[in-house]
């Protein structure tokens, strides 16, 4: 085969997956919700909703994400975003949850971002974070219905619920849920045991500091001794030549 005829396929299978990636991008684009690490059942996690400006001619401006009332969250803190209001809406516990002991009579139902200073311009995605837990031991996966509204009033409502394994057309975020840890924290560490790592790192460094201080003392005195011994061969040497030279001026 030619360098010309290889050079027309390569250009060819190029301009192919170009048109690939183009046709699959817009359908892709849609409120995403993706755990900082992982979301692990019965545990704490950080979640960011990902947000990405699907038109030419407008900027969104507001997001509400609506918390799954089949599986409530006791505790919901969203960061704050520059730019950006946040408007947390609570709602009363048809059943009270018990957490840490204590009995939750309400919940969380909705989170609202609405612009104060900034936008989502086109060719942009903005993420809202938010510090979620517990998540339920019971479920695989949460549902989270979004809504999104552009600067030009337009409302698009990502409410649609995955069935089938096809992806629907205005799709709501989803958060996969992963096996429960030890410790319900989403993968944590445990305090526990980096106290323990920190003692004994201190106590292996004290164990450090007094070999090198035994060595520097040892050190210290092995010099010593060497210039005493070295003071007195200088000091012989010279009563040896004292006398040497008494004895040559009486010869």
């Amino acid at each position: 085969m030619s360098a010309t005829n290889v050079s027309r396929i390569a250009i060819a299978a190029g301009v192919a997956a170009s048109t690939v990636l183009l046709l699959a991008g817009p359908a892709a684009a849609h409120v995403s919700v993706q755990p900082q690490g992982e979301a692990a059942k019965g545990g704490y996690a950080t979640l960011n909703f990902k947000v990405p400006n699907e038109r030419d001619q407008a900027s969104t401006v507001k997001l509400e994400v609506n918390f799954p009332a089949d599986h409530p969250l006791s505790s919901v803190t969203p960061e704050a975003v520059p730019g950006w209001k946040i408007a947390v809406t609570k709602g009363e516990l048809d059943k009270p949850l018990e957490v840490h002991g204590r009995k939750i009579t309400e919940a969380v139902t909705k989170v609202t971002w609405t612009a104060d200073g900034s936008k989502i311009a086109p060719g942009y995605f903005q993420q809202f974070p938010v510090s979620v837990g517990q998540l339920p031991e019971d479920a695989d996966q949460l549902v989270f219905k979004a809504i999104q509204t552009y600067d030009n009033k337009e409302v698009v409502r990502w409410i649609e619920e995955p069935k089938g394994g096809e992806e629907p057309d205005s799709p709501a975020p989803v958060l996969k849920l992963t096996a429960a840890t030890e410790d319900h924290h989403g993968g944590a560490a445990d305090p526990a045991g980096d106290d323990d790592h920190k003692a004994d790192d201190q106590a292996a460094s004290a164990e450090g500091d007094k070999k090198e201080t035994h060595a520097a003392s040892s050190s210290s005195d092995t010099t010593a001794r060497t210039l005493g011994i070295i003071g007195i061969l200088i000091g012989i040497a010279g009563v040896a030549f004292g006398v040497l030279a008494g004895r040559r001026r009486t010869a």
